[in-house]
């Protein structure tokens, strides 16, 4: 421990202080030499200049050209150096006649390691050095090893630390290499350098543009740091201060300190490398612009609050505290206090979009760039037409038209903006020409299962961008008219106070009365929800969630706030603002055109996008301004758009303090180590220093993180939403990304981790699909941007980060963690997931409660929670997880034997269903090779075979001969070829048979195999079953050599039957009896086929299907983990799972993010039980701890940052409806139109039936009876019937997309309305139905996923179309509806003929009036 503090003390403390330098014990004498005299050069320099020469420009600019000159020729041989590492001639040294001897040929390189007296420390940087390990290749005799002893390898070299008075002996091998380092042409250096050496000597910059970059901020560095030197802004000791601070810069530039206190990763950062100098030279730019700006005056000051902006004064003081902040250099670093350097411009960009312009959160510096660009690219729109109208002239019941148009544009743009993500990836998806399926090249192989996301997102972009066409032009004139009309001057005073009311009202009752009501502890008064979702009462979710009132009812409120109450409030605004500034133009008046155009954008895209908290602000606003303080007003919309930045840092604050106190209050405090113990009394006296730091930390939004997890809080960095610097996403480890190699011997995907990171995956695209439109609805009850939830159920633990929320669209970043966690974790997990609603105590005491209450100490705990529970029954699709211990199932040889006996079967089963079952049957090379298996006394005596085991073992001759075999199996394969199409020959003698034979032999002789045992007992059987399970068939007998002829034999056969087996064996239990008849037990392979996957779990096939929502899984799982070795068989079912929503404080979240990061990069504590991650159930500090980033945390799976749209949700679709697109409207306007036609039609019908209006003219509605329709004939009636004429589709039309089918029938029947209605007198009363009995098989998709597709080729898939029966597929009958046509159309033919393919579609016509059937007979 002590050594450690004492490594952080130098490495981490003194390092930050100086810049990267300290003396390390660890390395040689040359380098701490080279360090100090470096650093003593780039202090005293500068200094001594300053100190030594006159004031002037020269001398600034003569520094800067040494510095330069000096980085320069740093730089340009340590790249030289580390190029002749990469690519350069390494020469062997001369040996001397001895050493000559000592080498043969043969020979072992050994290297050879000094052993230090203390373990050195593990670096994470180009600290990396020697630690006085020397390494020599000796080339030894493996022979003679008695030799060593007199050659001469060591040579020692002593070295006396006076300090310490002790003795470090570097043992140094006397180098046999070096390397050639060209001066010049023909001129070389010898160099017996190695590489670490050079790395620990200076840092490496890989890129020549790097090094550029470092020497010309270097020479930045030099030359305006002294500029400000000879500026007189530093007297006396600040200006050795200052010098220390240039020198700091420029030696991180050379060696940096790695890591640094605001390095966000383990390891080298080459970012952090450049945040002093940059830091450095916008400081010094800043402090030259406010000195020379404060001392010219030439801008003009203005007064806001009271507060005077850009006075000469106010400049020179901000100079003046820029100056004392560079000063402060070393200590704002080793605080890491400033982060790298792109997370700066990313979370300045980022702040000025939200604040300034009402932009979202981002995910990236590019995104963050593109969004600030697009804001400002809006604003300079704006700002001319604001401009313009502003300086037209205002009457007293005026507008200018030109100020209609502005609030027309802004109210559009706005829209159109707060509906757009801020990730320009997004975006381009669109607009991508080619995507990534269209790219594969024909070598690569066919995807078996495309995943679905991509072409969602897609969808949902163009969605809105087709709406947005419509809505924004849309919105613009009813802006525009109603702007124009103004109703915002003559109704005023009285309509900007009921604006306001009716903003708060209707705020209170969303944002606060609905959302407190549906929680689970109402108030933390109640003990349940008094707005229950229909799922709260039931045990166990069986379907989606059901709409209620109230989620409407809130869905429909937010529409009227967003759409039209705040839309409203800012106009009357911007109105009454414009109105002021044209009446009285001052000189002020391009800047407040500037302010209206901007503060309009904000305060409209904010409601857009963020509602839930704007009602709070406008109140506020409207009673501090207008009722407390009128006087500190300055105009209403002034008041509110700060009042609306204010208010965000506000709500951090108060964030920051709820988490302080509930961290630290002392009844709760748990200490998980003695530094807490300490901690927690230290920190009672900094109380005032701790709400300093939380108002800085809600200003700058910067985590306050508690140091090692104690009660001790300093602030960090500042951040985005996004938190976390780096795009860290889970990479599942399968057969498509390890080598085959290593998935036979070692399978390194195998641990449970890795394997149920699927089921977050999963859980990340259900929560795409549906997550915007919960939110609308209310679900997971008030939210914010940054929020973080835990979704919580029987196994699946995940924190849900919410990152950006626009209109319609929240992009969200999941983090799943482990299933079986830690103590600590399970803590955690017990105290979110259990009630308190049985507490019945008061104090000290139990009293009980109230019904429907809770008790006293139930509610004053619920207040002392960094969380609460939002909902208990939140319904999401996913998947039930079920495993059994594969050992107790297949303990008894009993079970082992059904499992070998489902598995012959199933492999039958598969030769049978084979569409190369003719080819196999014919190819001479199979069939020589079993033709020996026909003979009579052919025994194959493997001595895999065992009685235990094999039903159709001969004990009489010691093995199987094709007797034994047939007598249990003839009657199973002859079953398997009579459901085939075209059966084949399927005697006892037949090639039939005996490939079945063949095959059975050889996949039973393959599991023998592959248990590398010929025992009894069961760890081998259930070896080689997993490894036939994942695949490794390794054919060793030369018997069976036969299947290479044709590999799908093996995949397609072999494959499936052992996994197929699997499955059967597993129904054994459940019916045991049931699977001997050969009827169902082949209904039942065929059904598993269709519904269900099974697989292994690294095969890239499951994660497609399961991301497919794949019904039914099965996969044989071996668990090698903690020393334990166990095979259990995993089965997945999808269905409805339910989840407890728990709403984390987001300033805990991010406040224990940050400290980890710095306990585990900066402060180096590897303890695996280190205090910071022990359970605090107040916090809920474990699991959220162990969600941060590997390898901070170790979660699961970390998604990558996921969209959902709101226009995907068909729940929020049925209350809000479609969207308003091109599209929807042409159809809308379509359907309008042959509605109004039809019933024209059937208002001219003199008998039309008002039920047959909607068909026009005698046609009847659209059939939606699922069943197959016949002709039928009533006797009775003595009525004649009329002929039915059949049509016989061809194949090629069955074979074309349904959907263009069903579009084009239905649009070219639709047009035929007019001459229904022609007819409609005639054929008033008929009715023709279009049904047929040979449907196309539905389309595959996600939610049908058929397995077997992958083994069977096209041919086999055609034989089920042409099998298909009548009771499945589309029926036309619902697309054609009722046609009213006269005979002469070909509809009365003659009778019905069927086709090749029995294939019949019939046209029926029922006649219910006799009119009509006259009128048929006299046709």
């Amino acid at each position: 421990m002590g050594s450690q503090a004492l490594q952080i003390l130098r490495q981490g403390v003194w390092a930050s202080l100086t810049g990267g330098w300290y003396v390390d014990p660890h390395q040689s004498t040359f380098s701490n030499c080279f360090h100090l005299y470096l650093w003593i050069f780039l202090l005293a320099f500068p200094f001594l200049l300053y100190m030594a020469l006159p004031p002037s420009l020269v001398v600034a600019g003569v520094y800067s050209a040494v510095v330069a000159v000096f980085f320069t020729a740093i730089k340009v041989v340590n790249y030289r150096l580390h190029t002749m590492f990469d690519l350069g001639e390494i020469v062997e040294k001369k040996k001397d006649m001895k050493s000559q001897y000592c080498e043969i040929h043969v020979g072992v390189e050994m290297t050879v390691f000094r052993k230090v007296n203390s373990t050195p420390p593990v670096r994470c940087s180009s600290q990396h050095s020697l630690f006085g390990l020397n390494q020599v290749s000796v080339r030894t005799n493996i022979f003679y090893s008695s030799v060593l002893s007199f050659i001469p390898l060591y040579r020692f070299s002593y070295s006396i630390q006076s300090q310490e008075n002790t003795l470090m002996i570097e043992e140094k091998a006397k180098p046999k290499q070096y390397y050639r380092f060209w001066v010049l042409p023909g001129k070389w250096l010898r160099v017996r350098y190695d590489r670490l050496a050079l790395l620990a000597l200076l840092d490496r910059n890989r890129r020549v543009g790097e090094n550029v970059f470092a020497v010309v901020l270097a020479s930045l560095v030099a030359f305006l740091g002294f500029l400000l030197l000879l500026q007189g802004f530093f007297r006396d000791i600040w200006v050795f201060q200052f010098c220390l601070v240039i020198a700091s810069c420029q030696y991180s530039l050379l060696k940096s300190v790695q890591p640094d206190a605001a390095s966000p990763m383990h390891g080298h950062n080459w970012i952090i490398v450049y945040s002093r100098p940059v830091y450095f030279c916008l400081c010094c730019v800043m402090i030259w612009i406010f000195d020379l700006s404060g001392r010219s005056g030439s801008l003009q000051p203005f007064s806001l609050y009271g507060v005077t902006f850009f006075s000469a004064h106010f400049l020179l003081c901000v100079r003046d505290m820029l100056i004392v902040f560079a000063l402060c250099f070393p200590v704002i670093f080793l605080f890491g206090l400033l982060p790298q350097v792109n997370t700066f411009v990313m979370c300045l960009l980022e702040q000025i979009d939200m604040h300034i312009f009402g932009g979202t959160a981002t995910t990236s510096p590019l995104s963050s760039l593109f969004s600030l660009i697009r804001s400002m690219f809006v604003a300079a729109l704006l700002y001319g037409f604001c401009l313009g109208a502003i300086s037209a002239p205002w009457g007293d019941a005026h507008v200018p038209v030109l100020f209609s148009v502005f609030c027309g544009l802004l109210l559009a743009l706005s829209y159109h903006l707060s509906r757009q993500s801020s990730d320009p990836t997004i975006l381009w998806s669109v607009f991508c020409l080619f995507p990534e399926l269209e790219n594969r090249t024909p070598e690569e192989p066919p995807v078996e299962i495309k995943d679905p996301l991509p072409e969602k997102l897609r969808n949902s972009v163009k969605e809105i961008l087709h709406s947005d066409l419509v809505m924004c032009p849309l919105m613009a004139v009813i802006t525009f008219a109603i702007s124009a009309s103004t109703v915002f001057i003559a109704l005023q005073p009285a309509l900007s106070f009921v604006l306001y009311i009716l903003a708060g009202v209707v705020g209170f009752i969303t944002h606060y009365l609905l959302p407190q009501l549906r929680k689970q502890l109402p108030w933390f008064c109640l003990a349940h929800p008094v707005l229950r979702s229909r799922e709260y009462s039931q045990f166990e979710v069986r379907d989606a969630a059901q709409l209620m009132w109230f989620e409407k009812l809130y869905a429909w409120l937010q529409c009227v706030e967003k759409y039209f109450i705040y839309p409203a409030v800012v106009l009357n605004s911007l109105t009454t603002e414009a109105r002021t500034v044209g009446q009285n133009h001052k000189d002020l008046d391009i800047y407040r055109a500037l302010f209206i155009s901007v503060a309009g954008m904000k305060l409209l895209r904010s409601s857009f996008c963020a509602p839930s908290q704007q009602y709070v602000t406008l109140c506020f606003t409207a009673l501090f301004f207008h009722f407390d303080y009128p006087h500190f007003s300055e105009t209403f919309l002034i008041d509110y758009y700060f009042m609306s930045i204010l208010f965000s840092k506000m709500w951090d604050l108060l964030y920051k303090l709820r988490f302080v106190l509930t961290y630290i209050a002392p009844w709760q405090i748990t200490w998980g180590s003695a530094f807490h113990a300490f901690a927690q009394p230290f920190a009672v006296p900094h109380s005032a220093v701790l709400f300093v730091q939380a108002i800085f930390s809600a200003i700058f939004s910067t985590p306050l993180n508690p140091v090692l997890g104690s009660a001790v809080f300093v602030t960090s960095y500042t951040r985005p939403v996004k938190f976390w610097e780096r795009d860290y996403n889970t990479k599942r480890v399968d057969h498509s990304n390890t080598r085959l190699a290593t998935q036979l011997d070692r399978n390194p995907g195998a641990d449970d981790n890795n394997l149920n990171s699927i089921f977050y995956e999963h859980l990340t695209r259900s929560l795409q699909h549906s997550l915007c439109g919960d939110l609308l609805l209310g679900r997971w009850g008030t939210y914010t941007t940054g929020d973080c939830f835990i979704l919580a159920s029987d196994y699946l633990n995940a924190l849900v980060h919410i990152i950006e929320i626009g209109n319609g669209l929240v992009t969200f970043q999941l983090r799943g963690l482990e299933f079986r966690g830690t103590y600590c974790q399970q803590r955690e997990v017990e105290a979110i997931t259990e009630g308190v609603e049985e507490d019945e105590g008061c104090c000290c005491c139990e009293p009980g409660h109230l019904p429907h209450m809770l008790s006293f100490n139930a509610a004053f705990g619920q207040r002392w929670l960094a969380w609460e529970v939002a909902a208990t029954k939140y319904v999401l699709e996913g998947y039930s997880i079920s495993d059994n211990n594969a050992a107790s199932m297949l303990q008894v040889f009993d079970l082992r034997k059904i499992l070998i006996t489902y598995y012959v079967k199933s492999i039958i089963y598969y030769v049978s269903r084979s569409s190369k079952l003719e080819e196999w049957l014919t190819n001479e090379t199979i069939q020589e090779a079993l033709r020996p298996c026909l003979g009579p006394n052919y025994v194959d005596s493997d001595p895999t075979f065992n009685l235990n085991i094999d039903e159709d073992y001969d004990h009489r001759a010691s093995g199987i001969t094709l007797s034994s075999f047939c007598m249990v199996y003839l009657d199973w394969i002859q079953y398997c070829n009579s459901r085939r199409q075209t059966p084949v020959t399927c005697e006892r003698d037949s090639p039939l048979v005996n490939l079945c034979f063949g095959l059975c032999i050889l996949g039973r002789r393959a599991l023998g195999t592959a248990s590398h045992s010929m025992s009894a007992s069961l760890e081998p059987f259930l070896y080689g079953l997993h490894a036939l399970f994942k695949g490794d068939f390794r054919i060793t007998s030369p018997r069976d050599e036969w299947v290479f002829a044709d590999m799908d034999l093996l995949n397609r056969v072999v494959a499936p039957g052992v996994r197929m087996s699997l499955k059967l064996h597993q129904d054994h239990f459940t019916s045991p009896d049931e699977y001997e008849d050969p009827m169902v037990l082949y209904d039942a392979i065929t059904a598993n086929e269709e519904k269900m996957l099974i697989s292994h779990e690294g095969d890239p096939v499951w994660r497609s299907a399961i991301l497919a929502n794949m019904p039914s899984l099965l996969a044989l799982r071996h668990i090698m983990d903690d020393g334990s070795d166990e095979y259990k068989i995993i089965m997945l079912n999808k269905r409805f799972l339910s989840f407890r929503v728990i709403k984390v404080n987001r300033e805990c979240v991010r406040g224990l993010w940050a400290g980890q990061q710095q306990e585990l990069v900066f402060l180096r504590n590897r303890n695996p039980e280190r205090g910071s991650i022990q359970n605090a159930k107040q916090a809920l500090r474990n699991m959220i701890n162990s969600s941060c980033d590997q390898p901070i945390g170790y979660p699961i799976y970390v998604s990558p940052l996921t969209t959902s749209y709101a226009g995907g949700h068909s729940q929020l679709r049925s209350v809000w409806g479609g969207p308003v697109s091109p599209h929807n409207i042409y159809t809308w306007l379509i359907s309008s139109w042959d509605r109004y036609v039809k019933g024209c039609g059937a208002g001219c019908n003199s008998g039309g039936n008002i039920e047959d209006s909607d068909c026009g003219g005698g046609s009847t509605s659209i059939s939606t009876n699922p069943a197959v329709h016949t002709t039928q004939s009533t006797p009775a009636s003595g009525l004649p019937q009329p002929h039915i004429t059949t049509i016989q589709p061809s194949l090629a039309l069955l074979s074309q997309s349904e959907g263009r089918m069903e579009a084009g029938l239905l649009t070219s029947l639709q047009r035929t309305s007019s001459i229904q209605g022609l007819l409609g007198q005639q054929l008033s009363s008929s009715q023709l139905s279009f049904s047929g009995s040979v449907i196309p098989p539905p389309l595959p998709g996600p939610e049908r996923f058929c397995p077997a597709s992958l083994l069977e080729n096209s041919g086999h898939r055609g034989g089920q179309r042409a099998g298909l029966g009548q009771g499945s597929g589309i029926y036309y009958e619902s697309h054609f509806g009722k046609w009213s046509f006269s005979g002469r159309k070909g509809f009365n033919g003659p009778a019905a003929v069927e086709g090749d393919g029995g294939t019949v579609q019939t046209i029926r016509t029922q006649v219910r009036r006799l009119p009509v059937c006259l009128l048929f007979t006299q046709i």
